[in-house]
């Protein structure tokens, strides 16, 4: 874990101003002191040469580092991807079955509608026959008391007579 974490402080720091500067004051002062006649030409190139070819050694290596790094990362957000769209997929396939559920309770919301409508019919026909029934029962109670009214006068009319 440490030894990352200090690899990725060398990356980051080998990509950056601070270190581009550094660079280039090296080769600077490089060809200065052969300019100078302090080094030799000779020693000066060789020596920046093999400091630039072991550079360029550890830079491939970092490069390396960071691109495998980057591909692990990108194959970890495939799988995430993928994971994604499964549950997209999944969520997709539950959305239809739940309005393939609204569908067939509407449907049954309307039958129950038309037999709520049909029994409120009935309630209604059978409310009207009730009362018509209510009509003739009274009808009929009302003869039925004309004739036993009639009856006992007829009977009073008799008991007079006698």
């Amino acid at each position: 874990m440490k030894q990352k974490k200090f690899i990725e402080k060398i990356i980051i720091g080998v990509g950056s101003v601070p270190s581009l500067i550094a660079h280039t004051l090296l080769f600077i002062v490089a060809f200065v002191l052969s300019v100078c006649h302090i080094v030799s030409w000779d020693i000066m190139l060789l020596t920046l040469t093999t400091i630039v070819s072991l550079e360029a050694i550890y830079l491939a290596i970092f490069i390396q580092i960071s691109v495998n790094r980057q591909a692990q990362e990108l194959a970890e957000v495939s799988e995430d991807v993928d994971e994604i769209q499964e549950d997209v997929e999944e969520i997709s396939q539950d959305v239809d079955e739940i309005q393939k559920d609204v569908d067939e309770i509407q449907e049954d919301v309307d039958e129950i509608q038309k037999d709520v409508d049909e029994i409120q019919e009935d309630v209604e026909e059978i409310t009207e026959e009730t009362e018509e029934e209510r009509i003739k029962i009274r009808s009929i109670n009302i003869e039925q008391l004309a004739q036993d009214l009639r009856k006992i006068l007829a009977d009073l009319e008799h008991l007079k007579n006698k």
